[in-house]
């Protein structure tokens, strides 16, 4: 059924408007809570061909529309691909579609209820038979005949133009256990921060395939107190689900829509799910992406055409002036997986004719990574996997709250340190909206909100160092000794360098987490001029540099000893003993040794070669950073430089040569 076949009293203007009408009540703090529901009546229906209802101020905060109650004009609502804008009594109708979600897209300045986990209620699922298959989670279950009416409830709300949210990368709790860590970390962290953010944006793999943890892990991230916009991952999935259309299921369940949008301020939120889930079925994907038809049930990055008609028809409804954020947990491209298909988004070319002269931002997770890659940059690979060459706007992969899958040994607090395979420690992303202008800066989780970067020294000694544990690492584990050449306290301490290491090249490296292609790093060593450092990846069409001297020092030293593999006691619970990490089995004791990710490549490694002619002595080196989309940051690393390395241990020789009196 086409739109121009709705009834004419309940068609919304297509063309572009002024968004929402004037609230017709007070302004709601944006802190309160407002837990009601959407409004779904089961009266007589008129025909099967439409769904209609109103979009209301919700006076008296109950999520039912009551007498006294007035529609809002100017309001989108969807079937997940068309989008049309309720009239001047707040009524709209669409056509109906045999499996979809009806929502509101939540217009700025106003809010829609959430549940007591602060979980946003604004969407009506439309599966008449339900799942057709029993599932492990549970899946959909038959929601009937389409309802007479679907109503939702919004209020005004104080939020204004300016607002900060709270971007998380890859949550990705895969046990219990582990749903403490986001307890202990980003949940703690973020009760405590100096202001509490407008919303957390999670960009998917909000859980580890363990669907049955999703309701705890809303509960205890609802903890924040602000609304949980989330993105589906492909570890959010229904992995025994046969077709594509049905792999949601539990999520909308559980959750909500797997593709919406909403608004906030000058910003419109497009939620997109693209992860194409057993992939294979759309005919481009068998021709563009052999793999998909090669393997049982894995999964690929693509945008889909009802995806795409829907982003266009909510494009038509918004002000070209509007800034565009597009949410998706696969990125659109990366850095690390820039040669990839499965990780990154077919069809990109696409969805930039969409959004051509608008203003725009991807954010992604997935890959454990941060990856803030600037407009016009451009890896090798890129073209191939996606369609596209250079991006021609700034698509941000966030890394994870989980970091590296919740691996590594403790940190202070008991949580796993979890460094990313590009360095950078597990945190989550503040963006910052002013208007349609923003900033994004990274929050490393567990270490000062203002702390941006890792210093060190690349020595030959540490490459070396690293070079022989890859070695061992790549070689095939019942082959090799089961214990690794060297562990971290074999390696000298590479802020002391003698002449030795100067003249075999060792350089300062600053790990800049968000650092991007305008990012300015600059180093003063002991109070001279300020000199700029290199970029180690240019992001100018080159493919990724890896090894021991692209790497990050200050990671690969907390990478590659791992000394949790070890634990083991006398308790005869075997699932206290050794090493589990996600849904890998849990690995007997064992030597120390790595385990996950190591960062021998990154995007946001900056090095200065240090001259060969160093005084002897103590040395300060001084590293700014400045940075076009965030704040500008400052660290200092003292080093020394002296004429031989002294004995690293207690000198037991020299003490026991004399006895005390």
């Amino acid at each position: 059924m086409t739109k121009t076949s709705l009834p004419i009293a309940l068609l919304c203007v297509m063309a572009f408007g002024g968004g929402a009408s004037a609230a017709l009540a007070m302004p709601a703090d944006p802190s309160a809570p407002y837990f009601a529901t959407i409004d779904v009546r089961r009266d007589a229906r008129p025909d099967d061909r439409t769904i209609a209802g109103v979009v209301f101020d919700d006076g008296n905060h109950n999520g039912r529309l009551d007498a006294g109650e007035h529609g809002v004009a100017g309001v989108k609502v969807s079937n997940s691909r068309e989008v049309v804008l309720t009239d001047q009594a707040g009524r709209y109708a669409l056509p109906v579609r045999p499996d979809m979600a009806v929502f509101v897209i939540q217009p700025s300045g106003w809010r829609v209820p959430t549940d007591e986990r602060w979980v946003p209620r604004f969407a009506y699922q439309h599966k008449p038979a339900g799942t057709p298959k029993a599932l492990r989670y549970g899946g959909l279950p038959p929601t009937g005949p389409l309802p007479s009416a679907i109503n939702f409830p919004i209020i005004p709300t104080q939020s204004g133009q300016n607002f900060d949210c709270a971007v998380l990368g890859d949550v990705q709790p895969a046990s219990n256990i582990e749903v403490g860590y986001v307890r202990d970390s980003l949940v703690r962290e973020l009760v405590n921060a100096p202001t509490r953010p407008a919303c957390l944006l999670a960009l998917g793999d909000i859980v580890s395939d363990d669907l049955n943890l999703i309701p705890r892990t809303a509960e205890v991230m609802g903890a924040v107190g602000v609304p949980q916009w989330w993105v589906q991952g492909n570890h959010d999935y229904d992995h025994d689900a046969d077709h594509d259309i049905d792999s949601s299921d539990t999520w909308r369940r559980l959750y909500g829509p797997n593709n919406y949008a909403f608004e906030m301020g000058q910003a419109v939120f497009i939620v997109l799910d693209n992860v194409s889930f057993p992939c294979g079925e759309d005919p481009r994907e068998a021709r563009e992406r052999p793999f998909c038809k090669q393997y049982w049930k894995t999964y690929a990055g693509r945008l889909l055409p009802d995806q795409m008609t829907f982003i266009a028809n909510v494009l038509k409804t918004t002000d070209p002036k509007t800034l565009v954020v597009f949410a998706a947990h696969i990125p659109f491209v990366g850095f690390d997986n820039s040669e990839s298909q499965p990780h990154q988004t077919a069809n990109l070319d696409e969805l930039y004719a969409l959004v051509k002269g608008r203003p725009a931002l991807s954010l992604t997770g997935h890959s454990h990574t941060l990856e803030n890659m600037a407009p016009g940059d451009s890896m090798a690979g890129w073209k191939a996997a996606t369609g596209v060459s250079t991006i021609p706007f700034r698509h941000l992969v966030a890394g994870a709250v989980a970091g590296d899958w919740w691996g590594g040994d403790y940190d202070i607090d008991g949580t796993p340190m979890s460094i990313q395979g590009d360095g950078s420690p597990r945190g989550y992303v503040d963006f910052a909206v002013k208007g349609a202008n923003y900033t994004l800066d990274y929050r490393a989780s567990g270490l000062p909100r203002d702390r941006a970067m890792w210093l060190s020294v690349s020595t030959p000694a540490f490459r070396d160092w690293a070079d022989k544990i890859f070695a061992w690492r790549d070689a095939p584990e019942d082959k090799r000794d089961p214990v690794p050449p060297f562990s971290v306290q074999d390696l000298p301490d590479v802020k002391l360098l003698t002449p030795a290491d100067l003249a075999g090249q060792s350089w300062l490296t600053a790990d800049v987490w968000m650092g991007d292609s305008t990012t300015q790093v600059m180093v003063a060593i002991d109070g001279a001029e300020p000199r700029p450092m290199t970029r180690t990846q240019e992001m100018k069409g080159e493919g990724v540099r890896s090894g021991s001297a692209w790497s990050d020092p200050f990671a690969l030293q907390r990478q590659l000893t791992m000394a949790r593999a070890a634990i083991q006691s006398r308790s005869g619970d075997p699932e206290t003993q050794g090493y589990v990490q996600g849904r890998q089995k849990r690995l007997p004791p064992q030597p120390p040794q790595p385990r996950g990710s190591r960062a021998d490549h990154s995007p946001h490694v900056w090095r200065y070669d240090l001259p060969t002619t160093l005084a002897e002595g103590l040395h300060r080196a001084v590293v700014t950073v400045t940075r076009d989309q965030g704040e500008a940051s400052r660290d200092t690393l003292v080093f020394e430089v002296r004429p031989t390395r002294p004995k690293p241990t207690f000198d037991f020789e020299h003490w026991d040569r004399f006895k005390n009196q």
